[in-house]
């Protein structure tokens, strides 16, 4: 087991960070490791998503907890699983946003390496998503 953490402030409100976690159809926009999910566009927990990522590969894909500051969620192929969480503060004009994860299973092993920095990448890639005008809106989700 592998366990990931990265923390960054971003200049968008906790509503505007949300509605990028909460879409989960326009996650693989941000996380490039993600080339399609298919499933309901609004968020609900417990719903499985198929997902395929880079190569192919298809597995399965779920938020398990949304609240107002906290969002799990976890996603599975064949001999991987990773269980992530993201927390949200507001902090001055912006968010305080903590993005941890775990990885478990032999394919998780083998690429544990290359996992090393992957907190800081979601957290860039989240940082120039929620930067666009006209993407985010301040609409609760």
């Amino acid at each position: 087991m592998t366990s990931r953490q990265a923390t960054r402030f971003l200049d968008a409100s906790p509503a505007q960070i949300r509605h990028a976690l909460l879409d989960p159809l326009a996650l693989p926009d941000w996380n490039p490791a993600f080339k399609r999910l298919d499933g309901p566009a609004r968020a609900t927990t417990g719903v499985p998503y198929a997902l395929t990522v880079i190569g192919g590969i298809t597995g399965t894909w779920q938020y398990t907890r949304i609240e107002d500051r906290e969002i799990d969620c976890t996603w599975q192929i064949p001999g991987f699983q990773e269980t992530g969480t993201w927390h949200l503060r507001p902090h001055h004009d912006g968010t305080r946003v903590t993005h941890a994860f775990t990885h478990q299973g032999p394919l998780a092993r083998a690429l544990a390496k290359a996992y090393r920095g992957v907190a800081d990448l979601r957290l860039d890639r989240l940082t120039e998503y929620s930067a666009h005008p006209g993407l985010l809106t301040d609409a609760a989700v």
